[in-house]
């Protein structure tokens, strides 16, 4: 198990602001899981757009936010430390439910989890929670390749 500040994040995903959606890492069992979270702000900037008369965040970002949660998961499985050779995409997203809607002030609490590793697919369930509640649950295929 090891926490990972927002500076230890940056250094293993490429993502910066404001589309760097997890802010620290809870708890992280290399292989197995990762409990992350993301704190949701009025300040954040898809929240003129979407929509200005009652803010929600996209549910997209929550899937985003979850896919870098694996991100951080399968390179902490990889290795201990960062590696610039190493190009890691989201490949598929199954299954995809939202059970209740995320507003400034919520903190989202993402919990991923390994599956499956086949060469370089990733299979991982995924789940976001706000206090305790059902926000959004997936099925992500993920793929890990050296860059050329």
């Amino acid at each position: 198990m090891s926490e990972m500040l927002s500076e230890e994040v940056k250094q293993f995903l490429p993502h910066r602001y404001p589309f760097l959606m997890v802010d620290r890492v809870l708890e992280c069992t290399p292989g197995e899981s990762l409990t992350a979270i993301k704190n949701v702000t009025v300040n954040e900037p898809f929240f003129q757009g979407h929509f200005p008369q009652k803010a929600i965040m996209p549910g997209v970002l929550i899937i985003e936010a979850l896919a870098q949660a694996t991100g951080l998961l399968g390179f902490r499985t990889m290795s201990e430390t960062p590696r610039d050779d190493l190009l890691y995409m989201l490949v598929g997203v199954d299954n995809v439910r939202f059970k209740r809607q995320v507003i400034p002030g919520d903190q989202l609490v993402l919990k991923v989890e390994l599956v499956k590793r086949t060469r370089i697919i990733w299979k991982f369930t995924c789940e976001a929670t706000v206090d305790g509640e059902l926000v959004t649950s997936a099925n992500m295929l993920c793929a890990a390749t050296e860059k050329e």
